[in-house]
């Protein structure tokens, strides 16, 4: 068979008639942050480095998914700029024809440095993740500090046009989640988009449950009662992001709600993660294996069948408000954002 650039196919469509068309690349479980709803324990343990995708091998099996239908990939971990070579990467998956739109989830204490050489690769939008703009929180957050490296990165990456740049929020009750207008004021002061996510049932201790979730429509009335919100359309159908802006054209929201509001009707996202594995839901109890094929000498049809078959019985959605929602045994950091 010839190159995955060259194969003929069609879009991949699940059974409930969702065509594939994003992808999201772990290319390491790793974090140098420690978060206390991700990755409770001081020493976790991550997987060898020789479990992991080589840069030759993302690379290939993100053009198979350009094959099948992606259009969108994004980088993301664990922290993704762990891993060395990152530019160059960056550089490879942006040369596959189809591939238009390629970004990266941060947590920004590594990404100032980085910034221009990933810009100059190809990179073209960033997702940086700052749940507190208190350095005493911050800390006791993630166990470390660097708030000032993350805020720096979020201008820089704003200035430096890589946008527009998203900043995602997860409020939790008791204690972040009086920092929901603060967050909007950043919103309107630094001319990015904050994005509030629900706190979802994927961290690696028994920190979840309902009572510290902070559910998108409360988010969205105490914006409103302090600013005025109006909503604006979504950007493409497959949006996870209900948009609104400020009533004075001042700034932007985003708020996405999987818990109190799924949207996997709309879903077109596939994961890989860090050592190889295809999920075709956050939340899913199954995984397919691609690195084995991938190292074994399979054919690039070979492996698009592996994809097919996966994508064909991706699941109608999560089962978080179903009594039989069983949690992933794999967490955020494992799984890929």
């Amino acid at each position: 068979m010839g190159s995955s650039t060259d194969l003929d196919t069609n879009v991949l469509t699940d059974g409930f008639g969702r065509a594939i068309g994003d992808l999201r690349l772990s290319v390491t479980d790793r974090c140098n942050l420690r978060c206390a709803y991700c990755i409770p324990d001081e020493t976790p343990t991550f997987q060898p480095r020789e479990e992991l995708l080589t840069f030759e091998e993302l690379e290939r099996v993100t053009a198979l998914f350009v094959a099948a239908g992606v259009r969108k990939v994004r980088l993301t971990g664990g922290e993704p700029l762990l891993r060395r070579g990152m530019g160059e990467l960056v550089r490879g998956i942006a040369a596959i024809p189809g591939v238009e739109d390629l970004a990266m989830t941060s947590n920004g204490i590594f990404l100032e440095r980085a910034l221009e050489e990933l810009r100059q690769a190809g990179l073209q939008r960033l997702n940086i993740s700052l749940d507190t703009l208190r350095p005493e929180r911050f800390r006791l957050l993630t166990r470390r500090g660097g708030i000032e490296k993350v805020i720096d990165a979020i201008r820089a990456a704003r200035d430096a046009d890589m946008g527009p740049v998203k900043v995602n929020v997860v409020p939790l009750r008791g204690f972040n989640a009086d920092e929901i207008v603060d967050f909007g004021r950043f919103a309107r002061e630094e001319q990015v988009i904050v994005r509030f996510i629900e706190f979802m049932p994927l961290e690696a201790g028994d920190l979840w449950s309902r009572d510290l979730l902070v559910p998108g429509a409360e988010i969205r009335d105490t914006l409103h009662e302090w600013k005025g919100l109006e909503p604006l359309d979504p950007n493409h159908d497959a949006e996870t992001a209900e948009r609104f802006r400020f009533v004075d054209g001042a700034g932007e929201i985003g708020i996405i709600a999987p818990v109190t509001r799924p949207f996997c009707g709309a879903c077109n996202r596939a994961r890989i993660t860090a050592d190889g594995k295809l999920r075709t839901c956050l939340f899913s109890l199954h995984e397919v294996d691609l690195k084995a094929p991938l190292r074994s000498g399979a054919t690039d049809g070979e492996i698009l069948a592996l994809i097919a078959g996966a994508w064909g019985a991706k699941e109608p959605g999560h089962l978080i408000n179903s009594e039989d929602f069983v949690r992933p045994t794999r967490t955020m950091s494992a799984i890929g954002g």
